[in-house]
């Protein structure tokens, strides 16, 4: 593993990441319903309904993906949906959804997290669901995040986080440190994809530090809901 040492992100370099899910985009939807016991879907669905609030007119999923989260955003009401990633395997798993289910409405884009290729203010609600833990600068992809959202427009992330129990810590550690990478390595054939998660989590701040992250890049009513027993964060912040 390569770690950034400059500034606090993911323990993989941009590129590494990039080709890491270029190689396991083929079992990527299997292994989020087996790792999550399918309560993934569950989680979008509540990060969408809350990111829309009272109403939105232009959504944005980064780190979109097969473009599950992007989708949920138009199921839930948005007419106009961007779904951007930098993994082109991914996006074209995702594009493949599309025309299978003849959404319009929705748009993939190639591009990365830390430099969105959208001006400022342009979206009412935007979404990162296990995406920030692979951002180079966790600070500063939330400040970018932030720079697309319009006035009032919110920002709901979904993220695994440690578990903040020792006990409980222990035991989960147990199953997502041996039990997950040897699952994963079978199904995708990628053992270091499915070693790398475990320690990317591990190494991510909890969730009480990430809401201090969405403060200082400027958004406010920042809160957080815990769920799956604790291993998952479920942030809001609503720009200034």
């Amino acid at each position: 593993m390569i770690r950034n040492q400059d500034t606090p992100g993911a323990l993989l370099d941009p590129t590494d990441v990039r080709g890491m899910f270029d190689r396991i985009v083929q079992r990527y939807d299997l292994m989020n319903r087996l790792m999550t016991g399918g309560r993934d879907v569950a989680w979008r669905r509540e990060a969408a309904r809350i990111a829309i609030g009272s109403g939105a007119d232009r959504g944005m999923d980064v780190a979109t993906g097969t473009g599950d989260l992007a989708f949920e955003l138009h199921r839930q009401g948005i007419p106009l949906v961007a779904g951007i990633d930098f993994s082109g395997g991914m996006l074209r798993a995702a594009e493949s959804k599309r025309l299978s289910a003849g959404t319009k409405g929705v748009t993939f884009v190639q591009g990365d997290a830390m430099h969105l290729p959208f001006p400022d203010a342009t979206f009412d609600a935007l979404t990162i669901a296990w995406g920030l833990r692979n951002l180079p600068d966790y600070a500063a992809g939330i400040q970018e995040l932030a720079r697309v959202l319009r006035p009032e427009g919110r920002l709901v992330i979904l993220e695994m986080t440690p578990l903040q129990n020792p006990l409980l810590r222990r035991a989960f550690d147990l199953y997502f440190q041996n039990a997950v990478p040897v699952i994963g390595g079978i199904i995708s054939g990628d053992w270091q994809a499915y070693r790398y998660l475990p320690e990317s989590v591990g190494a991510f701040p909890p969730a009480v530090e990430l809401a201090g992250m969405m403060r200082g890049a400027g958004l406010r009513n920042v809160r957080y809901k815990l769920v799956g027993g604790g291993t998952v964060a479920l942030h809001i912040g609503i720009r200034n």
